[in-house]
C-alpha cells in the first residue's frame, strides 16, 4: 500500500516536471551537479579517479562538467519519458542510422543493441521503439515504488522490459527469433559466474559474457549507440556504429571486443558518462547461470 503510493506521488511529480522546457530542465541539472561537486562523497570520488585515469590529458574543470551532465541526465527525464510525441522525437535527436537498422533488421536475425551509461541513453527506448519493435533487459530496483514508477514511464505498445533473471534471458532470445530487436547497457558489473575479466580504459573489468552469448545463440548483428546530449535544449545526436565483425567465440576476447565498443562510444562524448559507476569492482557471489 505504501509502495503503491509512493510510486504515485513520484509519477505525480516526475509528469509535474515533465511539463517544464527542456532547456531549464537540464540548467537545473546543471546547477545541483555543481552543488554535488562542491560536496564531498565517494561517487564524486571515484568519478574523479575513473576519469583522470581515462582521460589523464583532460583536468579537474571536466570532472565538474562530468557531474553536471550526470544531473542534467536525471532532470531531462521527465521531459523525455512523459511526452511520447514521435513528431517532438524527431525534431530532437538527428538520426541518419535508419536506413542502416532497416537493412540489418531485413536480414531476419534480429538485431543487439549495446550501449554504455553514456549521453541521454535514456532516450534510446521511446526513439528506438517507436519504430521497431524492442525488449530491453534490465536490473530490477530494490524499492518496489521505484520499480513501480519504472514500469508506468518506461513501457509502451513497442518497448517491453524484463528483468536481469533467467526467464529475461530467455524472452531476449525468443525476441531475436522472431526478428526483432533488443537492448542491453552491458557496463554494469555481473554476478560472479556471469562474466569474464576484460579491459576498460586500461583496468580488468568483470564484463557480462551474455552479448556473446546471445550473438552465438541467434547470429543477430551487434550495434554500439548513444545519444549525446548537444547544449540546453538543443536536442540530441543519436550515434550508431554496428561492430565490423562477428564476437570470438572465446569470452575474453569477445568482452575485449565489446569493451572496446563501449571506449569508442564514450569518446565521443567523455563528459557524459557516468564515471561514478563502481565498473572495477568485484562481482557479487553466483547466482544460477542465466543461459
Amino acid at each position: 500500500m505504501i509502495d503503491n503510493l509512493a510510486a504515485q506521488a513520484a509519477f505525480a511529480v516526475f509528469r509535474l516536471l515533465g511539463r517544464f522546457p527542456l532547456g531549464l530542465l537540464q540548467r537545473l541539472g546543471v546547477f545541483f551537479g555543481w552543488l554535488g561537486w562542491l560536496a564531498p562523497g565517494s561517487y564524486k570520488k571515484r568519478a574523479q579517479q575513473n576519469f583522470s585515469m581515462a582521460f589523464p590529458e583532460l583536468g579537474s574543470s571536466m570532472e565538474r562538467q562530468a557531474m553536471e551532465q550526470l544531473l542534467q541526465m536525471f532532470f531531462e527525464l521527465p521531459f523525455l519519458w512523459s511526452r511520447r510525441n514521435d513528431a517532438q522525437m524527431d525534431a530532437l535527436v538527428q538520426c541518419d542510422a535508419w536506413p542502416m537498422f532497416e537493412a540489418l533488421l531485413a536480414e531476419g536475425k534480429g538485431m543487439i543493441l549495446i550501449t554504455p551509461h553514456v549521453g541521454c541513453f535514456e532516450v534510446l527506448g521511446p526513439l528506438f521503439s517507436r519504430k521497431y519493435k524492442s525488449t530491453v533487459i534490465f536490473k530490477e530496483p530494490k524499492m518496489r515504488w521505484l520499480k513501480g514508477l519504472i514500469s508506468r514511464v518506461r513501457v509502451s505498445s513497442n518497448l517491453s522490459m524484463v528483468p536481469a533473471t533467467h526467464g529475461g534471458v530467455k524472452a531476449l532470445i525468443k525476441t531475436l527469433r522472431r526478428g526483432n530487436t533488443i537492448g542491453m547497457l552491458p557496463d554494469q558489473v555481473p554476478d560472479e559466474g556471469d562474466g569474464v575479466y576484460a579491459p576498460f580504459f586500461g583496468r580488468p573489468a568483470y564484463t557480462i559474457t551474455l552479448v556473446q552469448k546471445l550473438q552465438q545463440v541467434s547470429g543477430a548483428p551487434v550495434v554500439t549507440i548513444g545519444v549525446e546530449r548537444l547544449g540546453f535544449g538543443r536536442g540530441y545526436r543519436f550515434h550508431a556504429v554496428p561492430m565490423a565483425e562477428a564476437m570470438s567465440t572465446d569470452p575474453v576476447i569477445a568482452a575485449t571486443q565489446m569493451n572496446r565498443a563501449l571506449e569508442d562510444m564514450i569518446r565521443k562524448m567523455p563528459l557524459q558518462y557516468l564515471w561514478g559507476y563502481n565498473r572495477y569492482r568485484k562481482p557479487r557471489p553466483a547466482r544460477p547461470p542465466v543461459l
